[in-house]
Parts: structure tokens; C-alpha cells; sequence
């Protein structure tokens, strides 16, 4: 089997913000794998400043895979635990490898383009005019759930533009979701979350920054609205210490990011420690290409969720690759008439 790795930095149309700073590009990597005829590819979406394999030696660990090729997938991935997004990558470029074309990974109804995905769309932090502009789109484009990333600009500015949301449309038409991304202090979370309350918000994720378990457990006691855990599962590798995390803070919903918990196999773990738990969850990209977007969106459509996963940020990229993957009326289709370009590859 031959194998082997690429970088590749994917460049925002615009300058995109979250609580943690302004996003101008975004870092992954290609792992490739050949036997005959064959071809698989996988996407190890690193996130740089998030991931918990952020970390010095990754471009070397991506070359120790390829020197080890031979110990095979399930060894590899076990030995690959503190390395998620590559675990991501390499399940991904097997199960690419070994299916009947390179981008079909999960057969389903969503491949054969008879069902589609209902997704939330993603409104960045900006100033107030730049996400009014954003909501007014997304609704527009049909979206029926809107997830808002909060913490970056003055909490009464965002209040308002909630608010504004909440006067034109009924929860029962519009979705609303948060995402602070652990912006708010232990302090004044709780009051926060009271405010945003009156204006019926679906859920929050990470109101606090990951780590301060106690107080998390405290704000997921008896929240206003649920709670979503996101930043707070990343760098938890063992069964027994996930197990723990969830037992101790028992959120409503945990958010899972195949590229950050460990690929598939780390995500199903954590579906099935929340599920014996009462937790529920969905499924979110981590700013992949549409090669790593393409796999986790086939392989949420196979676990029959009905709620709106976090998978549309296939088109913030300018030099993205050209797929089947298409957004209509808030639903992410496989559009089988449209062909893959990956030609840079």
C-alpha cells in the first residue's frame, strides 16, 4: 500500500470571527492511500489553536503513519488516541479506500441524493450591521434553524439582534442557537443565561471556557434553556475519563466534531456514553474542506437525527473544492448529477 500527506491551507472568502479571534484561513492536511487500482482519501482537519493535537510534532506524526502503514487501522487508530484529527483522516482514507468510489464513505439514501440533511445556518461575530446582514441571508436562503456565535462584541448588541430575530419570528419558525465559545465568565453566566432565556433560545454551547468542571456542573444543574458541551470534550481520550466528564457536569446535549473527538470510532464512544446518560447530541464540522464535510455529513445521515446538524460551512472557503455537496431552503443535499474536482490534490 502506498500512502501519503499533503497541507493545504483553505482561505476564507471573509474574514470570519468567533470569541477566540478573526479566522483568515484555516490549516488541513491530506492523507492519500493507494493499493492497485484503489484510491482513498482522507482529511486530518487540524484546528490550530482548538485541536488538542495542535501540537509541534504533527506534521512528523503524519509521517510516522505513513511509515507504519503496515500495523493496519485498528492498530494504528488506537495508537493515533492523542492525535484526533488524524485518527479522523486515516479512518476516513480506509473507508474511502474501501468503498466503490474515493467520496462515497457511508452508502445511504443522503449518496443516492433521495435524502437530505437538515442543517443550521451559521451566523459569524461581527459588528451589528455585518450579522444582521448574515441573519436577513440565511433566512432568505430558507434556514429555519440559526445558530449565533456570541462573545465578541457588547452582550446588549447581541441581546438586540436576538431580540430582533424573536419579533419577526415565532420559535415554532425559527430556530435560535448560541454559541459562545466559553466567552462568558463563571460570574455571569448564570444571568446571562436568564436573559437570553426570555427570547427562546434552543440551546447554548460552551458558555464557559472548557475545564472549570464544577462550575459547569453548577451552571448545567438547572439551566434556563439546555446547555450544549463542545470545547469541553476535546483533549478526553480515555472511555472512563469521558464517562466521568459527562456523569459530573451532565449537560442536555454534547456537540461532536469527528476531527477533534477522535474520528468515528471517538465520536460513537461518546453517543453511546450520552445516550445510556439521557444526553442528547448532534453533529458538527470543524471548518473542513468539503473532503472531510462530505465524510461526516455521510456518516450523520446514517445515525438518524432528526436535529439540525452543525454542517454548513462548506462555502466559507475560496479555494474549497468543487463537490456534490449542496445547501437548499436549510437542508444539505449529495447532489449526484455534480462531480468532484480534486484536481489540487
Amino acid at each position: 500500500m502506498k500512502v501519503s500527506f499533503q497541507k493545504y491551507l483553505l482561505n476564507f472568502k471573509k474574514p470570519s470571527g468567533t470569541s477566540r479571534g478573526i479566522l483568515h484561513n484555516k490549516e488541513t492536511w491530506f492523507l492519500t492511500l493507494e493499493e492497485g487500482n484503489q484510491k482513498g482519501i482522507g482529511e486530518c482537519a487540524v484546528f490550530r489553536g482548538l485541536s488538542a493535537d495542535d501540537r509541534p510534532d504533527y506534521e512528523e506524526k503524519l509521517r510516522w503513519v505513513c511509515d507504519n502503514i503496515h500495523l493496519g487501522k485498528t492498530k494504528l487508530l488506537e495508537m493515533l488516541k492523542e492525535f484526533p484529527s488524524i485518527q479522523f483522516g486515516l479512518e476516513t482514507a480506509f473507508l474511502s479506500l474501501a468503498g466503490k468510489h474515493p467520496f462515497e464513505i457511508f452508502p445511504s439514501d443522503f449518496v443516492s441524493s433521495q435524502a437530505s440533511i437538515a442543517i443550521n445556518g451559521l451566523i459569524w461575530m461581527g459588528n451589528d450591521a455585518e450579522m444582521r446582514d448574515q441573519i436577513n441571508q440565511k433566512i432568505a436562503e430558507g434556514f429555519r434553524c440559526i445558530k449565533l456565535k456570541i462573545g465578541a462584541i457588547d452582550f446588549e448588541t447581541e441581546l438586540q439582534l436576538l431580540k430582533t430575530i424573536r419579533n419577526d419570528f415565532s420559535p415554532e419558525a425559527i430556530e435560535l442557537r448560541v454559541d459562545a465559545n466559553g466567552a462568558f465568565s463563571p460570574t455571569d453566566a448564570l444571568q446571562k443565561l436568564h436573559r437570553l432565556a426570555a427570547l427562546h433560545i434552543h440551546s447554548i454551547e460552551q458558555p464557559i471556557k472548557a475545564g472549570q468542571i464544577n462550575e459547569m456542573a453548577s451552571l448545567c444543574e438547572n439551566p434556563p434553556f439546555p446547555i450544549a458541551l463542545d470545547e469541553e470534550l476535546i483533549g478526553v481520550f480515555e472511555k472512563e475519563d469521558k464517562l466521568k466528564l459527562l456523569k459530573t457536569i451532565r449537560p442536555q446535549f454534547i456537540i461532536l466534531k469527528p476531527a477533534l473527538v477522535g474520528g468515528f470510532l471517538g465520536a460513537k464512544e461518546w453517543i453511546g456514553l450520552a445516550d445510556s446518560l439521557g444526553i442528547g447530541w448532534w453533529i458538527t464540522s470543524a471548518l473542513e474542506s468539503n473532503i472531510g464535510l462530505n465524510a461526516i455529513a455521510q456518516w450523520a445521515c446514517t445515525l438518524k437525527n432528526t436535529l439540525p446538524q452543525g454542517l454548513g460551512t462548506g462555502g466559507l472557503f475560496t479555494n474549497n473544492f468543487d463537490s456534490p455537496l449542496t445547501v437548499t431552503n436549510g437542508q444539505l443535499w449529495y447532489d449526484s448529477s455534480k462531480s468532484w474536482d480534486v484536481s489540487f490534490i
